[in-house]
């Protein structure tokens, strides 16, 4: 048999709950037609670059499967009908990746790094602004090169004009 991954995105507005039945669900069929199912990754609600079906976010889900090119044409065809879900993918591969996806090891390296603030930005909050920083301009700006301005004429002749 052959050996797959597959990703699917599911509809924000699911529970998680859902969404693991929707994992339970294409286990049966691939189950049915005598594959198996190894590793699943839930990556969770992640935002998406555009908007799918007026979707801006989506459950993300892995699953390494291992079945014949039927069974894997059979649960593509049920996720095709299903609202539910977004998109899918699937990859025949040579072998299984051993251990956690990259994203879930992207997921752990960012847990462990404390280089993000209070509010979540990358930088603490004490970064430095470069060359354009604000408070080092005078009252006006930048136009003290520019000497004082002339003064304007009468308002009330250009109004009529």
């Amino acid at each position: 048999m052959a050996l797959y991954e597959h990703v699917f995105l599911a509809r924000q507005d699911l529970s998680a709950q859902q969404v693991d039945a929707l994992v339970e669900q294409y286990k049966g069929v691939i189950e049915a037609h005598e594959g198996s199912i190894g590793r699943v990754e839930n990556w969770g609600l992640k935002s998406l670059t555009y908007r799918i079906n007026k979707n801006r976010k989506a459950y993300y889900t892995l699953m390494d499967i291992t079945a014949p090119a039927a069974a894997i044409q059979e649960m593509e065809r049920q996720m095709g009908l299903s609202e539910d879900v977004l998109r899918f993918m699937t990859i025949k591969v040579e072998a299984h990746e051993e251990g956690p996806s990259a994203m879930m090891q992207k997921r752990d390296d960012r847990g462990d790094r404390g280089d993000r603030g209070p509010r979540g930005d990358r930088f603490g909050g004490d970064r430095d602004r470069g060359p354009r920083d604000r408070d080092d301009r005078g009252p006006r700006g930048d136009r003290d090169d520019r000497g004082p301005r002339r003064p304007r004429e009468n308002q009330a002749e250009g109004a009529g004009a």
